[in-house]
């Protein structure tokens, strides 16, 4: 969904991203949730269009995250780059995000309070810690954001094949 904010020029975008996990096995506290948990085969969260053109800047004004399976309560973290990370980006992996070799492409990490249901799928709104908004500019070449997804808690309740959207509201 799009709405235009004709007053400033800019626009109020949703950009979603779904992958279906692996989830080989439980998840610990500080795992990567991946498509993926061959080692080197698990990719970066991309969010594509988070600029309207190469470059471009904006702002992250808020974030959520669904889960298929229900009555799942682990807490989330985000960490966000403008280009691929070379941190650990298989699933079930221990996360090693932040490193140093990543720093020039850091934009921010969201936290994600524990996740709950009400009779469908398991969501998370952002921790009050995470301050928005989250000013961010993507790579010369690029539109895209990229992210790694994080557990903060043990999830032993995931099934695998099971998909997880990550949703970012960005004024762009």
């Amino acid at each position: 969904m799009t709405m235009q904010m004709t007053a400033v020029g800019k626009s109020i975008v949703k950009v979603s991203v779904t992958k279906a996990l692996t989830a080989a096995g439980d998840y610990a506290a500080g795992d990567v949730l991946s498509e993926s948990a061959t080692n080197g085969v698990g990719t970066a969260w991309t969010f594509s269009g988070m600029a309207r053109a190469n470059g471009g800047k904006g702002q992250i004004l808020n974030a959520w995250v669904k889960c298929e399976t229900t009555n799942l309560t682990p807490r989330l973290a985000l960490y966000l780059f403008n280009a691929t990370p070379t941190s650990e980006l298989d699933d079930n992996a221990a996360n090693t995000a932040l490193l140093h070799a990543d720093l020039s492409k850091y934009v921010g990490v969201i936290y994600y309070q524990a996740m709950a249901e009400y009779g469908g799928d398991s969501e998370a709104s952002p921790s009050p810690t995470t301050l928005f908004p989250i000013q961010y500019q993507c790579a010369v070449a690029d539109t895209a954001l990229y992210g790694i997804l994080i557990t903060l808690d043990a999830i032993t309740g995931e099934t695998a094949g099971d998909d997880i959207t990550v949703t970012l509201e960005v004024l762009e």
